[in-house]
């Protein structure tokens, strides 16, 4: 399976503006045990000048890991009901981050209808919450290195596609800036 979506990302994928990843994320591959996914949603999220980040208010012990090295994982608990993954993008020192969206179920499909209890292949990873119950990331796996880890980022296949930009979405503040990024007509974004 690991063969045919190309080499692990490396750190300096990562280090680059937030805005840059996301858009770059697009097409790339996660891969979480048998799992994979093709990602065809993201979000940017800026810093400490962006009211809609979580290190807007600056380095807290939540946050710390958005200000270190690029290619960490960032994950969240949100509402009480989801997890979300985020990669730490920017050089060290720099707070930045992706949210990771949505992807297309490309392995592993049989586990991810287990973990999410549906049989709806779009169902299974068309939103924050429902990919990382799908390929059950967790809270635990805050801090993994995307780099080395068993939870990873491969270059994929990269076939043409276009890509949409439009604002941010389930955010109260900062709502305007176009830091969402999805591939044009797929089926599987949010």
């Amino acid at each position: 399976m690991q063969a045919g979506f190309g080499p692990r990302l490396g750190r300096s994928f990562y280090a680059r503006p937030a805005q840059v990843v996301a858009r770059d994320l697009l097409g790339r591959v996660i891969q979480h045990g048998d799992c994979a996914g093709r990602i065809v949603e993201t979000e940017a999220y800026l810093g400490t000048g962006d009211l809609a980040a979580h290190s807007a208010r600056g380095l807290t012990p939540r946050t710390r890991i958005l200000f270190g090295p690029p290619g960490y994982a960032y994950v969240y608990f949100i509402y009480g009901l989801h997890e979300c993954l985020n990669i730490v993008a920017e050089p060290e020192g720099v707070a930045g981050c992706v949210l990771i969206r949505a992807l297309e179920p490309l392995a592993g499909i049989e586990t991810m209808r287990e973990r999410r209890k549906k049989e709806d292949l779009r169902s299974l990873t068309s939103g924050p919450g429902k990919l990382t119950q799908a390929f059950g990331i967790t809270r635990a796996h805050y801090g993994a290195d995307l780099t080395s880890g068993e939870l990873l980022v491969r270059r994929g296949t990269q076939e043409p596609f276009q890509v949409d930009a439009t604002p941010r979405i389930g955010i109260r503040r900062d709502t305007d800036l176009p830091l969402r990024f999805l591939i044009r007509g797929s089926p599987f974004v949010s």
